[in-house]
């Protein structure tokens, strides 16, 4: 006999990459299984009833910000209106710009003030239509079957 270096003479198993005929497989049969039944989950539910009071009330931010718009379109007109000419505004060394922008300060601080009485006076006037109702409220938890 021959010796071949250690080297066994059995035969080399296939690779799964090897494009060799596949291996049987075989079939797996599940068969059915009766359902199991959920535990049943005791539910606890609380009503509980209160009066509360419901009324509308005004957005004071839109009307903030409507009395600024308003403070900018008065700011503008203002410097446009009453531009002085160059010969007039050189001593003093301010531009229209920066006339427009200080009218804009002012005015739209005006303006977000003013609209912010206007919508306090709205919520006044709307106060007056309040209504009573009676609301009800549940509450649903679970119960804990602790003995």
């Amino acid at each position: 006999m021959r010796d071949n270096g250690g080297v066994s003479n059995a035969p080399i198993p296939a690779e799964p990459n090897d494009s060799a005929a596949p291996a049987a497989v075989e079939p797996i049969i599940v068969e059915p299984t009766a359902p199991v039944p959920a535990p049943e989950i005791l539910i606890e539910t609380e009503v509980t009833s209160d009066t509360v009071t419901v009324r509308r009330a005004p957005k004071y931010g839109r009307f903030m910000t409507l009395g600024a718009g308003l403070g900018a379109i008065v700011a503008l007109v203002l410097t446009l209106a009453f531009t002085p000419t160059q010969s007039e505004i050189e001593p003093l060394g301010v531009d229209g710009g920066q006339v427009f922008g200080f009218l804009l300060l002012i005015c739209a601080s005006i303006g977000v003030a003013l609209g912010a009485l206007v919508a306090l006076a709205f919520d006044r006037a709307l106060a007056k239509r309040t209504a009573s109702v009676a609301v009800e409220h549940e509450v649903a938890h679970r119960v804990d079957e602790t003995p």
